[in-house]
């Protein structure tokens, strides 16, 4: 009878204590490693510890990058699949794409990726069903254009450096060639399918283009230096989408805080390692816009900042 009544204390204390965090594995990947992509995961990493999922006590925590090698992509994304991971987090639309077509059982929260529709992750950005959700970070072209011609106001074409193997990067075109349509401009192209071709890519635009312009591709931003050196030597002002490129050298940049990419990401973490159905959770757009100049480029690229972009600013990197 006494072990009954103790048993029976315990459950009631049980009850009456906070629920703890129970001991998860959160998988992540990424097609390559760049500082957008980085500060992504540890957006991530830190929401998990906010809500109590700490490495070494409770969560194991592991990450794996492709290397920018797609077939690479697609052996992690098949090996997590069969480690069986609590939550898979692929970070860019090519590793998204590998984890998508290896798990149909997994919860799969991907982030960084510009177009899910297209790159075909989900059918339905609203009630995306099944066992995949996550972050779009679809680019304002629109305002990417606006700033070009802001900076540049007699540029009359644009090149675009980007991977055409990259189904986000393909996306974004389409988007480019409407919007700069729009403003006067031309596009013009210059691929590269793998980083060692990215300075050749942007010395193919030389007297081609007035500005070049790099999407949220992980190819390009991976070898943003080599792009960059082109565009000093030629003095063709060189813009991106990643604001945490412009530190690398291009003149400015007008996107997301990645690392506020990577927080919003982890908050959907939280909710299905608390129990939410990932095919319940809407597909979200990331928030919040930041403007980044960088003085010392424009300058190297022959480039005179106007005032009124100097003042819009929420950093300026001198």
């Amino acid at each position: 009878m006494r072990s009954v009544l103790l048993a029976a204390v315990a459950a009631t204390l049980a009850l009456s204590l906070p629920a703890k965090a129970e001991d998860v594995t959160v998988a992540v990947t990424a097609i390559v490693e760049h500082p957008a992509l980085d500060a992504a995961r540890k957006g991530v990493l830190d929401v998990l510890k906010a809500a109590g999922y700490k490495e070494g006590e409770n969560l194991k925590f592991v990450f794996q990058s492709a290397q920018g090698n797609p077939a690479t992509a697609a052996q992690i994304a098949r090996q997590f699949a069969g480690d069986g991971p609590n939550v898979i987090v692929p970070i860019s639309t090519p590793s998204a794409q590998a984890v998508v077509s290896s798990t149909r059982d997994i919860p799969v929260v991907f982030t960084a990726v510009s177009d899910p529709l297209g790159a075909q992750l989900v059918k339905n950005m609203d009630k995306p069903g099944g066992n995949v959700t996550g972050l779009s970070d679809m680019s304002p072209v629109a305002e990417h254009v606006a700033l070009i011609k802001e900076i540049l106001p007699n540029a009359k074409t644009i090149g675009y450096l980007y991977n055409s193997g990259e189904a986000n990067s393909v996306s974004l075109l389409a988007v480019l060639k409407v919007e700069a349509e729009k403003a006067g401009l031309k596009v013009v192209e210059s691929a590269a399918t793998k980083s060692a071709e990215v300075q050749g890519a942007a010395r193919a635009l030389v007297g081609r283009a007035d500005a070049i312009y790099v999407p949220t591709d992980n190819t390009i931003i991976s070898a943003l230096e080599g792009a960059v050196a082109v565009a000093e030597e030629a003095k063709l002002p060189l813009f991106t989408a990643d604001t945490d490129s412009v530190s690398r050298g291009s003149v400015a940049a007008l996107g997301f805080n990645y690392y506020d990419v990577g927080k919003q990401t982890g908050e959907i973490v939280v909710r299905i390692l608390k129990g939410e159905n990932p095919g319940d959770i809407p597909v979200k757009v990331a928030a919040g816009s930041d403007l980044v100049i960088n003085k010392g480029a424009a300058a190297k690229m022959g480039v005179t900042l106007p005032e009124s972009v100097l003042k819009r600013a929420t950093k300026t990197i001198d």
